[in-house]
């Protein structure tokens, strides 16, 4: 029954990703509004897809914002993106070679860091400064790798001094994966040697998987030091993962 449910999941998200690589090729003609409600659309599509469901609580902040929020999964980002479609991600080099998905994840706006490369990180956070100076919300997942869910991952304070720099209020946000059996999720981790396709074939033949997106009050950043405003920030996602 898994394998059946699986397959027929895979085939739909297959199917989503086609259709929305053809969507994508209307972008250029879009303004921002239209983008977004096109992302908002295709990213809950897919998690419909493979048979996720979306709960969301709290409201993005409108205008400049940096978002922060906890790496669990490939499909983060999708999750994200159904609750504030107006973000644009940071997120590092490989997924490029996703297929399919890569090609959209850099359609969306995307911003990429080789985290092999340490002074790339510099680039990154001017390319985010900028952003946020002319009002976009940009979306982070600072500790930089997925981990397993419940207890968050030490945050990486580099790409927070965009924020800081700029004066941007930053937005945490947590993700919490369940499903029928569980309140956190073992279908979704994505760590160690599990490959991309491993990963994805455990979501799709999961039962009753759900993401919850909670997007928390804004936090304020001017003259706060990024190391401090990192070790905080986990805190107030970590409290909400109990």
């Amino acid at each position: 029954m898994a394998a059946l449910r699986g397959a027929w999941r895979l085939l739909r998200a297959v199917l989503h990703v086609l259709h929305g690589m053809a969507v994508m090729l209307r972008f250029p003609a879009l303004d921002a509004a239209g983008r977004h409600e096109r992302i908002r659309w295709w990213s809950a599509g897919l998690l419909r897809a493979v048979g996720m469901t979306l709960e969301v609580s709290g409201t993005p902040r409108p205008g400049s914002a940096l978002i922060v929020a906890n790496h669990v999964s490939w499909i983060d980002i999708a999750a994200l993106h159904a609750a504030a479609p107006h973000a644009r991600f940071v997120s590092k080099a490989e997924v490029l070679h996703w297929p399919l998905l890569g090609w959209m994840i850099r359609g969306a706006g995307t911003l990429f860091i080789e985290r092999e490369r340490k002074r790339d990180a510099v680039r990154v956070v001017h390319a985010m400064a900028q952003a946020l100076q002319a009002g976009e919300t940009v979306a982070v997942f600072p500790e930089g790798t997925t981990g397993e869910g419940p207890v968050p991952l030490p945050f990486h304070a580099n790409l927070l001094q965009a924020a800081v720099a700029t004066g941007t209020p930053v937005q945490p946000v947590v993700l919490r994966y369940a499903d029928a059996a569980q309140p956190y999720s073992p279908a979704v981790v994505y760590v160690g040697a599990t490959t991309l396709l491993q990963s994805i074939w455990r979501v799709v033949s999961s039962h009753g998987l759900r993401v919850h997106v909670e997007l928390l009050l804004p936090v304020g950043t001017r003259h706060a030091d990024r190391r401090a405003l990192a070790a905080h920030l986990r805190e107030l996602i970590a409290e909400r993962l109990p």
